[in-house]
């Protein structure tokens, strides 16, 4: 203790300096202790204090943030462990938007005895650990981090089950999640060792890499994928999403589907920026690496869904095969061109709350997720399922919808990556991107098909939460709308890349496209 006294003194300035850094996480922190006060003491007398102090909590935070975003300012804080850029702001305030849409619909879909309160509470915790994710470059805070999210969603998994199968998800969640955390955590140490040194972007951590042997640095990294790919859901990794997205409750799915993905694809971007910038084995091993599990997590999502009959075990496989396209889009991600990342995950988040709205809405009137037990129901809530559609297109990626535009952009990125190094795994994806994005249109257009051409036999009927479907609606304009505003990306495209569009390559993906 005497030998750190001298230092005690730095460490607090150092502390009270970096604090102004972390108002939207103290606002989350401090909107935690409210809502716990809340729950034990309000809720009783009014039964949406705990909803309202969380909403206005998310609120607060998201000012914070816009207030960051607007200043342009790179701010490094605690002893370098967190770095707060542009791309970090605008991932949160996607994370945060996203948050919220979310926490109106577990407040809407509240149909248990068990108080929302604590629910909330832990979505805000797993809201902040989502944010250290994306500002932190220190290997202790980005685990400390995961392991929040990751105990936040078990609790969220667990916390509503009532019947045998929702147990299993969530015992199959936790004791999937602790063994990848635990492989992860010894390839933090072993990359410690190496290094010495706990930022992944430090000059002394990459020269570290450098130096170690190559096959003990596979075996590090190999171990630290385990954990990101746990939380992705990317292939050999993605086995608990089908069984936990199809047990736990539809609005908890659509959290695990959405919000978590977001801030460990910043992480990874961040993290493969930095390291494939540098020339050597490691790099290079990475790299290989991240397209063989794209390459096969796009196949596998894609191949899987054809089969299934369940409309959310057929977003987890879809879910998974969306993966792949955001592990392209990480691939070509380069400091200070985010733009691109950054579109795609905010439709990404869009497509997916709407879709799971929509299967809420059809969950609760029927009783089950069965894509056969839409049949017919197209003519009495066509609101409902010609959004419905519109949002499924968008997720195969066809115009005139911001799905199409996105990958566009991610295809275009690759393919400029393709042109400057020649890359067969690059080349690879592309075909491969494009083979699945077909191949989804065939599982996708079973809820159409289902709801307009064929016959309701059981004579179903759908009432809808209204404030559910105007979400979902919104969702759905918003998704039909960016994908109009962004023509001044396709322009940029279509003028510096006309060699893409004139390729056999995008002459092959519109044959499939429009000839199917």
């Amino acid at each position: 203790m005497l030998a750190f006294s001298p230092y005690i003194s730095s460490f607090i300035d150092q502390i009270i300096v970096s604090i102004p850094y972390f108002k939207p996480e103290l606002t989350l922190i401090i909107t935690f202790i409210g809502i716990i006060i809340a729950s034990l003491f309000v809720d009783k007398y009014w039964d949406k204090a705990s909803f309202t102090l969380t909403i206005a909590g998310l609120l607060l935070s998201g000012c914070y943030l816009l207030g960051q975003g607007l200043s342009h300012v790179e701010m490094v804080g605690f002893f370098d462990m967190i770095h707060i850029d542009t791309f970090a702001t605008s991932a949160r305030m996607i994370i945060l938007l996203s948050t919220l849409l979310i926490t109106i619909f577990i407040q809407q879909r509240h149909q248990h005895d068990r108080p929302l309160g604590d629910l909330y509470a832990v979505v805000l915790t797993a809201t902040l650990g989502l944010n250290l994710l994306t500002m932190s470059s220190n290997w202790l805070m980005i685990f400390i981090a995961v392991e929040t999210v990751s105990i936040s969603s078990y609790i969220m998994v667990g916390y509503f089950s009532s019947n045998k199968v929702q147990s299993e998800a969530a015992m199959k969640y936790v004791l999937f999640g602790s063994i990848c955390a635990a492989v992860m955590l010894y390839g933090l140490s072993l990359l410690y060792g190496f290094t010495g040194n706990l930022n992944f972007d430090a000059p002394s951590h990459i020269a570290g890499l450098m130096e170690a042997p190559k096959l003990m640095i596979s075996i590090a990294l190999l171990f630290l994928l385990t954990g990101i790919g746990f939380k992705l859901s990317f292939f050999p990794f993605h086995v608990w999403s089908p069984d936990v997205y199809q047990g736990a409750p539809t609005v908890i799915t659509t959290y695990l589907a959405t919000v978590p993905k977001i801030a460990v694809v910043v992480l990874l971007s961040k993290l493969l920026a930095a390291w494939l910038a540098v020339s050597f084995y490691f790099s290079d091993f990475l790299a290989y690496v991240i397209i063989i599990i794209a390459i096969a997590t796009m196949l596998i999502g894609n191949l899987a869904a054809l089969r299934q009959q369940d409309a959310k075990r057929m977003m987890a496989y879809s879910s998974i095969g969306h993966t792949g396209i955001l592990l392209m889009a990480v691939l070509v991600y380069q400091n200070n061109e985010s733009n691109v990342l950054l579109f795609y995950l905010s439709i990404y988040a869009l497509m997916n709350i709407a879709v799971f709205i929509f299967i809420d809405s059809l969950e609760v009137s029927l009783g089950n997720t069965s894509i056969d037990s839409y049949k017919g129901l197209g003519k009495q809530s066509p609101l409902l399922f010609t959004s419905f559609s519109i949002v499924l297109i968008a997720l195969i990626g066809l115009p005139p919808t911001a799905g199409f535009v996105g990958k566009l952009l991610i295809f275009s990125k690759v393919f400029e990556q393709y042109q400057n190094f020649q890359s067969f795994g690059l080349l690879a994806l592309l075909i491969v991107g494009a083979l699945t994005s077909v191949i989804s249109l065939f599982y996708y257009f079973k809820i159409p098909l289902n709801a307009f051409l064929r016959d309701n036999v059981d004579h179903y009927s759908v009432k809808s939460n209204p404030l559910l479907l105007g979400i979902g609606l919104f969702c759905t304009i918003a998704v039909i709308l960016l994908g109009y505003s962004q023509t001044s990306y396709c322009l940029y495209f279509k003028k510096h890349f006309n060699s893409f569009l004139n390729t056999w390559f995008f002459q092959f993906i519109l044959l499939f496209l429009y000839g199917t």
